[in-house]
């Protein structure tokens, strides 16, 4: 009896070994990041050597126009950083609820499921040429280019994220004969919750470039209209700013999506593979 016991005090301490902790996370995400950043640095510093300023500006002229742009047009950040949550929250909203219909729908499933796949396969350039002839409004046309695009990513994966449902899940609670609001509420959206993050953690990066090439061609404002700008007067510096900025924008988002999926999902135990 005692060695059984002292078998199981070892196993349960020796277990929190393989549980990775934030701090760990955190460090073992940012070290990289920072390694890969200065390797980048360096190699545009020494092409600045062997080529001319109009072609790669030093790392030392892009931090100066990153600084000018942050001092004097952090509007259009603001502008941009605006448009895009609004069109990501509403893509998520719709693609969510499209998502779950095709999951728990089979009478609905196969024309929602055209139809989303159909989106997938127009362009994003037509989508920009048909905004600028439907609509007026500048901010109406950003926001009809953005939801397009992102809703089929939310549906098609929270689609899949209910077809892998394990099935023991859906005979157990089909057992308590409850009604679709409890399907729902218990088996459902629990599940859905981290392929929601998962998408969201997947398609922030190509939501900023899709965004900056909305501005680029249907806004006078925006970090897209201002790159825009930056072009026409060669100001091959300005655009290398604002690069820098739309990446750290990006790694910013990924970080501020990836703790608040930490806060939600903290429930659920993190596994390593070794």
């Amino acid at each position: 009896m005692e060695n059984t016991q002292t078998k199981s005090e070892v196993r349960v301490a020796a277990a929190p070994a393989n549980v990775v902790r934030p701090e760990a996370r955190v460090k073992s995400d940012l070290v990289p990041t920072l390694v890969v950043s200065a390797l980048l640095i360096l190699v545009i510093q020494v092409a600045s050597w062997y080529v001319p300023p109009f072609i790669i500006p030093a790392p030392s002229a892009i931090l100066e126009s990153a600084w000018q742009i942050l001092s004097r047009d952090a509007n259009h950040i603001a502008i941009t950083a605006v448009r895009l949550f609004i069109a990501l929250l509403f893509a998520m909203t719709v693609g969510v609820l499209l998502g779950i219909i095709m999951g728990t729908r089979p009478g609905i499933r196969p024309y929602l499921r055209a139809l989303v796949i159909i989106d997938t396969g127009i362009p994003a350039l037509s989508w920009m040429l048909i905004a600028i002839f439907w609509f007026k409004e500048p901010e109406v046309r950003i926001f009809f280019i953005l939801s397009v695009i992102l809703i089929p990513f939310y549906a098609l994966n929270i689609y899949d994220g209910i077809r892998a449902l394990p099935k023991e899940w859906v005979d157990m609670i089909e057992s308590f004969r409850p009604n679709r609001w409890q399907v729902l509420r218990y088996l459902v959206f629990p599940h859905i919750v981290p392929y929601i993050f998962l998408t969201t953690k997947s398609i922030v990066g190509y939501a900023i470039r899709m965004a900056i090439f909305a501005e680029l061609v249907a806004s006078a404002i925006g970090i897209g209209a201002q790159m825009n700008l930056a072009q026409s007067n060669f100001r091959i510096d300005q655009i290398f700013a604002w690069t820098l900025l739309l990446v750290i924008i990006n790694l910013t988002l990924q970080a501020l999506v990836t703790a608040l999926e930490k806060i939600v999902l903290r429930y659920r135990a993190e596994a390593t593979v070794r």
